[in-house]
């Protein structure tokens, strides 16, 4: 019991040497962490690709689904076919410029 209370008295006046506090922000800028969170952006942005290449799969099979049903109508269907290929690639090319912008201009 004796000694618990010198323990007690001793370090009833010591002061902590470490104080530990919370930040949000990392001390230290690692240059990795940003080119990986550009490889991700990069990445999700090349999604829209697959979606590009599924329109395009569709805007023909209907074309010749169209086609199959009446021939009569070749000249208009191949005309809708191709704005719809135009406007689905455009799209695509679109999601593959920003993927390029993410990676090489920010």
């Amino acid at each position: 019991k004796q000694w618990y209370q010198r323990r007690v008295a001793i370090t009833a006046g010591v002061q902590p040497l470490m104080v530990r506090s919370l930040h949000s922000s990392p001390v230290c800028h690692d240059e990795s962490f940003e080119q990986a969170a550009k490889f991700i952006g990069a990445g999700c942005a090349t999604v829209g690709v697959a979606g590009s290449g599924a329109g395009i799969g569709t805007v023909f099979g209907s074309l010749v689904e169209g086609y199959a049903r009446n021939p009569s109508l070749k000249t208009q269907l191949f005309s809708y076919c191709v704005l719809g290929f135009a406007l689905s690639e455009a799209m695509g090319l679109f999601c593959l410029m920003i993927a390029f912008m993410i990676l090489f201009a920010l």
